[in-house]
């Protein structure tokens, strides 16, 4: 399996402006988390919308009320007094029993051999019936927890920036970014770390991870 760091090469050996991007840029580093795939998407929900501390704060407050398992069958029991006295709001509550329903009863796949065989747009088509889980929110969880190598979020932001200044365009709409990456393939994932780091890249500065490098339970202290 050809690694983030090998993709990188091989992207820089098609043309100059990924060659300069890796150049200057940081090798991609996608995290070893050590939190489950249900655990990634109830960080996902939590974190959406939320500064970074009042979002741990609620995620250590979570952790305590299902007694540091987060699962299904731990988090369906609790009331929603519970889950609102811990910090969630009404719309993350809804999304919470919903991402935990689904998994439970197999409408998103999360068994690690499972998800082996389904193909990314399977995976994001069962992610997306889940309320409050979106494409977006699916592609990265591709990206960043199942470390799949040929995601292209058109729905981010921060890769349509980082694309234009990159290539020297004005910041290209979801519609007109999607063809735009044929020519990654098979490493669009690779290519999307990048963008996400063009500005500060080009600009000097120090670019820092696309999303925020907090695994679930690292953060409580309760795994090394």
């Amino acid at each position: 399996m050809v690694t983030f760091r090998q993709a990188a090469q091989q992207l820089a050996e098609r043309e100059p402006v990924m060659a300069r991007l890796v150049r200057d840029g940081p090798a991609p580093r996608i995290p070893l988390w050590k939190e489950t795939n249900f655990e990634s998407l109830v960080r996902g929900i939590i974190f959406q919308q939320l500064a970074r501390p009042a979002a741990v704060a609620i995620l250590g407050r979570l952790v305590d009320a299902v007694d540091g398992e987060i699962t299904p069958d731990t988090v369906l029991p609790l009331s929603d007094t519970t889950l609102r006295a811990v910090g969630l709001s009404a719309r993350k509550v809804i999304s919470l029993r919903d991402l935990a329903t689904k998994v439970r009863d197999g409408t998103v796949v999360l068994d690690n051999r499972r998800l082996g065989h389904l193909a990314d747009d399977e995976i994001i088509r069962r992610l997306s019936t889940v309320k409050g889980i979106g494409p977006w929110s699916a592609q990265l969880f591709l990206i960043f927890q199942l470390r799949r190598q040929d995601v292209w979020p058109v729905g981010d932001l921060g890769i349509r920036r980082g694309y234009g200044v990159a290539y020297g365009i004005p910041t290209p709409t979801e519609k007109e970014l999607e063809p735009l990456g044929e020519r990654f393939r098979p490493y669009r994932s690779t290519a999307a770390w990048y963008c996400w780091m063009a500005e500060a890249v080009l600009a000097g500065r120090t670019a820092t991870l696309p999303i925020a490098d907090d695994p679930i339970l690292r953060a409580h202290g309760r795994r090394a």
